[in-house]
């Protein structure tokens, strides 16, 4: 057997255990006290998770980052979105809702291309991607968070971009008993000084207790933990995509804003999570571990604001539209006027959802006969149930005794989120408000008094996997390690909506009976239009239907389409060969694997013929269908990091990689109709596609690392992806002929041969960046800088990608081609810290430049919009005492948001921002108690 061997197992960590090793570490500190108490330094805080987590970047065959809990129960942030946002190449995107870190992108690319894993399994996720949500994880439940940016044949579930790995404790892995008790004390300042707006507050707490037992052979972990936010309003503007009117005046055109929608977003949230471990290691040759993770969450936004077309029909479709008058024109821009028989529409919106996941695994481990057998068993489960209200309300339809003006000022053409508006009329007055369309948006012929919709949806997956590790002397090869894995997904979204009406409003057949019918507000009290600060009546929705509204359920194509299922069953069998020789004189280790994948998916949805809907009532005749399709794929992939000497490291990957498609993209679902505005007339329709397959590339990584023992290191890497294939929608000729039947509307030539727009495998491009990181204690410049230290780092990204904007659902892009979605081309992370004497102090800035995001609209469609590029600065600060009656309590204050950072989204076409969200600042004061 090779000497360099002994060597490697010593400092070689593989992606199975390198969230481990963490943890490990991360007890060392414990262990060395309980062993070795004189001249013994035991590195704690801030310094101590910078270590934990340098120790595995450096031992990793991977090019890997990672973040350590710098205590139990305590990830540097508080959530792990923003702690892995610190690392380089990795940026994150700000909730519309609360404007913290949600969605993590890595190295450029979308959210949806990451790999998320939980103990190194695949879970489950909420959404309609597989994008992991990383709110559902509370940070206090982690011990250790491992980003691998390389492929590696034993690591299952792998993402494109990247693979993140969230990992809990392992109770052997420490020296003794540890009990932690954690609790903060929040508070979120005013969004806005003005009417309206209030302050928010909110209450954390954890409780983590560690033990082993049986001399050691068993061990277990257990956390608790329980947060309530609840937020005092933020402001939401939204310019109606940027729509500037062309309206008359004085016998010619002058621009207008087009209209408005302005809301306070108040905030209700919390969530309950827990973590079990049971460890049982009888001897050095077999080892079980059972893990469960378990988080419960109750989100509730209410929306109370006003909105309205103003250079459009200011009125409505129910009355006469009102004249611009008093205006003031510059360069053919009312700057300033008053546009007369205005009605605003009062929003009274409830969104609430509730999540559930559960995730549960079993390992084991035995050694015999020179092998290392595992099997690992896993299973994770989620749901989401989401209710949303939204109800308008205002003057009833033709008005006659009533009328409303709407004046506004400062408007420049463009700055259409700056303009201040006043109104005419006491929208806060209930004799004259009432429940009611206001605006006569279901059209001429319908009602609709406002709309609910309650989507359903739940993700399954099951996991085995079997493997055998043996050390071997073949050439350069010292241990291969052979292995399968069988995961099967399936996942289902169920929706139920369609128009409230107010009782009274239909017959009993659901056709109409009073369009213009309108109600009382029950239980109303006053509140603020958004930003306009015009006072208005607002009431809470909430059980409404049955008591003021009736549900019109509807069943168009739209509607029917959000329905949708499916599964999946992916066998993976892998090889993979640990590499520890020498180059020259150059020592080089690493690895070189192999992953063989077999899919096969169905996908269900529902068939729709448009010539079958009633436009009236939106009913539409349906029936469900299903399709299935199998494919392959092979995955090399080859890791190698050469000694250069004096702690200096080189590391090259190259790989074949994947992501699998948005399962929403996959639906089975088709709709059609006969088109009949063409030459010559056809079928059209559109739908998903359940022959997709996943996006793939060929990766290279190149990667130089100077350490300084596990203190600090300075990193220059450069990466570059080949995206063979990118999913586009497009439309595609078609035959319908197995969807038709003999009612069925075909054109004059009797042709079943139409267009059909679904997502389709199209080309892809490259993508590649550079990223640079500097992370050192500085005394090791000054020693008069003990304790100071800091980490920075920055990444350049491009791509070659210019993809159709016709080919995505876009919100107000309105340019005919869009970059790559999550590319960020510029992001920098800096912390500063200082810890000594048990104090702790850190100030951190995140920034990121102008990008594409994904967000959910008002329809629970995913959207792509430009969200305008921010800077985020948090601040933490605590004192630990280490002897004395307090020994093991500290006290913390944090600062979150310092700047108030906006959360906004633009026009690309002309840079005008559409909509524009403030959270304002959060402070945090808290105790922790470690025993």
């Amino acid at each position: 057997m090779k000497s360099s061997q002994t060597k490697r197992e010593l400092f070689r960590v593989n992606p199975v255990t390198a969230g481990c090793l963490v943890l490990m570490i991360a007890a060392g500190g414990a262990q060395a006290q309980t062993t070795d108490k004189l001249d013994t330094v035991v590195v704690t805080g801030i310094r101590k998770g910078i270590e934990d987590a340098i120790s595995v970047k450096k031992q990793s065959d991977s090019i890997v980052e990672a973040i350590s809990a710098e205590d139990i129960g305590k990830l540097p942030d508080a959530s792990v979105a923003e702690s892995i946002s610190r690392l380089p190449g990795v940026t994150a995107q700000r909730s519309a809702v609360t404007g913290r870190a949600s969605q993590v992108s890595v190295r450029g690319m979308s959210p949806d291309f990451n790999g998320g894993l939980l103990n190194g399994r695949e879970q489950a996720s909420t959404g309609s991607s597989r994008g992991v949500e990383f709110d559902q994880y509370p940070a206090e439940l982690l011990g250790s968070v491992v980003v691998y940016k390389t492929p590696d044949a034993s690591l299952m579930g792998q993402g494109l971009s990247s693979t993140i790995d969230q990992q809990t404790v392992r109770p052997l892995s420490f020296a003794k008993r540890t009990t932690a008790i954690n609790y903060r004390k929040e508070h979120t300042t005013k969004a806005e000084d003005q009417p309206g707006f209030g302050t928010g507050s909110g209450d954390r707490a954890s409780l983590s207790y560690i033990d082993q037992f049986a001399d050691r052979t068993v061990g277990v972990a257990l956390g608790l933990t329980k947060s309530k936010s609840k937020g005092g309003g933020r402001p939401n503007f939204n310019t109606w995509g940027g729509w500037v009117a062309d309206v008359d005046y004085n016998g010619g055109k002058v621009k207008t804003p087009g209209g408005f929608t302005t809301d306070i977003e108040s905030t209700d949230f919390d969530r309950t999570g827990a973590m079990a471990v049971l460890q049982y290691k009888p001897n050095k040759d077999f080892e079980t571990i059972l893990d469960a993770f378990w988080s419960k969450g109750n989100f509730s936004v209410k929306k109370r604001g006003l909105e309205g077309p103003v250079g459009g029909l200011s009125a409505g479709a129910n009355d006469t539209g009102g004249t611009l008058v008093n205006a003031t024109v510059s360069g053919g821009v009312a700057t300033a006027g008053t546009f007369t028989n205005w009605k605003g529409v009062i929003r009274n919106h409830n969104e609430d959802y509730t999540d559930e996941l559960k995730s549960v695994g079993w390992a084991n481990n035995l050694k015999a006969g020179g092998w290392t057998l595992k099997s690992d068993l896993s299973y994770s489960d989620v749901k989401k149930v989401s209710e949303r209200f939204e109800t308008t309300a205002g003057l009833p339809g033709n008005t006659t005794n009533v009328k409303d003006t709407l004046s506004y000022t400062g408007f420049d053409g463009k700055n259409l989120a700056d303009v201040k508006y006043t109104s005419g009329l006491n929208y806060a007055d209930p004799s004259i408000i009432k429940l009611t369309d206001v605006q006569g948006w279901a059209g001429a012929n319908g009602v609709q008094d406002g709309y609910y919709a309650n989507p359903v949806t739940t993700d399954k997956i099951k996991s085995l996997r079997l493997s055998g590790k043996r050390d071997v002397e073949l050439g350069p090869l010292v241990a291969f390690d052979i292995g399968a894995n069988y995961t099967d997904r399936s996942k289902e979204r169920i929706t139920r909506e369609g128009a409230l009406v107010i009782l009274g409003g239909l017959n009993a057949d659901g056709s109409v009976k009073n369009r213009l019918i309108s109600a009382d507000m029950p239980n109303p009290s006053t509140g603020v239009g958004g930003l306009t600060g015009i006072p208005t009546l607002n009431w809470n929705p909430a059980g409404s239907v049955g008591s003021v509204y009736q549900l019109n359920a509807w069943s168009d194509h739209d509607i029917v389409g959000k329905s949708w299922g499916v599964e999946e069953k992916v066998t993976t069998a892998y090889f993979k060969g640990d590499i520890d020789t020498t180059v020259g004189s150059l020592p080089v280790r690493g690895n070189i694997g192999l992953q063989v994948q077999n899919t096969r998916q169905t996908a269900t949805g529902f068939k729709v013929e448009q010539a079958t809907c009633d436009g009236g009532t939106h009913q539409c005749q349906y029936s469900g269908v299903s399709a299935t399709h199998s494919f392959n794929d092979v995955l090399p992939n080859l890791n190698l990091s050469a000694d250069l000497g004096s702690d200096q490291v080189v590391r090259f990957g190259v790989g074949r990689v994947l992501a699998r498609p948005n399962m929403e993209d996959m639906k089975g679902t088709i709709d059609f109709s006969l088109k009949s505005d063409v030459t010559p007339a056809r079928l059209n329709g559109s739908g998903g596609n359940p022959y997709l397959e996943p996006f793939r590339a060929d990766a290279l990584d190149l990667s130089y690392e100077k350490y300084f023992g596990k203190k600090g290191y300075i990193s220059v890497a450069g990466f570059a992806k080949k995206l063979k294939t990118y999913i586009l929608k497009v439309d595609q000729v078609f035959d319908f002929a197995s969807y038709l039947t003999p009612g069925s509307t075909l054109p004059p030539s009797g042709s079943t041969v139409g267009f059909l727009s679904r997502p389709f495998n199209g080309s892809g491009g490259n993508i590649h960046g550079v990223e640079l990181a500097v992370n050192v204690p500085l005394n090791m410049v000054f020693d008069a800088l003990d304790g100071f230290g800091v980490m920075v780092n920055y990444s350049n990204t491009s791509s070659s990608l210019k993809l159709p904007a016709a080919a995505f659902q876009t919100q107000n892009v309105n340019i005919p081609s869009i970059p790559l979605p999550g590319l960020s081309k510029q992001v920098t992370n800096l912390r500063a810290y200082y810890e000594k004497h048990g104090f702790q102090i850190a100030v951190a800035a995140r920034k990121r430049s102008d990008f594409l995001g994904s967000i959910s609209d008002y329809q629970d469609k995913t959207q792509l919009v430009f969200i305008k590029g921010d800077t985020q600065v948090d601040l933490q600060a605590s004192y630990e005492f280490n002897d004395g009656y307090l020994k093991g309590l500290s006290v913390l204050a944090q600062a979150g948001n310092l700047t108030n950072s906006e959360l906004a989204y633009y026009d690309a076409a002309n840079g005008n921002t559409t909509d524009r969200k403030k959270f304002g600042k959060t402070y945090m004061l808290g105790l922790n108690y470690k025993f």
